[in-house]
């Protein structure tokens, strides 16, 4: 059994381009039901956010969506999952996520997907968590953000004691054992390996 028993999903309130930005939402949201595993997630019934909480929803399980009152009709609230929350602005919206979450998955997404990851991590690097962060890079997407992570460690914008860690993904399936790995590390319930790298670290 996971150590994970709620994951933060931040992603895009749009489909994207390519329509494998869908199918591995939606093999997440399964991934998770089947794991027993709760999503917490933005609350909107459209994009990769719609797509997620469904398929969770349709594989027999449970949701929580976290949204402010000024975002229910733009990004379509979504009615049928157990649990809304209706926030009054977007600082209560992401503490909430923060608090009900286990661990945090970034799948791709635009402006506002990029600012609630890169927040999370900011907020580990300056040790405020230990929850696992995970970024799904479907297709590349998020290729370019890890090598500005990389160019600001060579540049010395992340100083030595302030690395930012995360772990990455090229495959939907794979995010449920990485992050109970990582969890299970975070514990003391298991060693770290020599080889294979599990995690970035800048």
């Amino acid at each position: 059994m996971t150590m994970i028993r709620s994951i933060c999903v931040y992603c895009g309130s749009a489909n994207g381009s390519d329509p494998v930005f869908t199918e591995e939402a939606v093999a997440l949201g399964t991934a998770m039901a089947k794991s027993g595993i709760r999503l917490i997630y933005g609350g909107g019934s459209i994009g990769l956010m719609g797509a997620t909480a469904r398929a969770v929803l349709e594989a027999g399980g449970e949701v929580t969506g976290i949204i402010p009152d000024f975002l229910k009709q733009r990004e379509s609230l979504l009615k049928d999952v157990q649990e809304t929350v209706i926030v009054p602005d977007m600082h209560t919206r992401k503490r909430l996520m923060f608090e009900r979450a286990d661990a945090f998955v970034a799948l791709p997404g635009g402006i506002g997907t990029l600012e609630e990851l890169v927040e999370q991590l900011t907020w580990s690097q300056l040790g405020r968590h230990k929850k696992p962060i995970l970024i799904l890079d479907t297709n590349g997407f998020w290729r370019p953000l890890l090598s500005l992570f990389a160019h600001m460690n060579l540049s010395g914008f992340i100083r030595p004691g302030l690395n930012v860690t995360y772990l990455v993904a090229e495959k939907a399936d794979d995010i449920i054992p990485m992050l109970d790995t990582a969890a299970r590390r975070a514990a003391g319930l298991e060693e770290e390996p020599e080889a294979a790298v599990i995690a970035e670290r800048f």
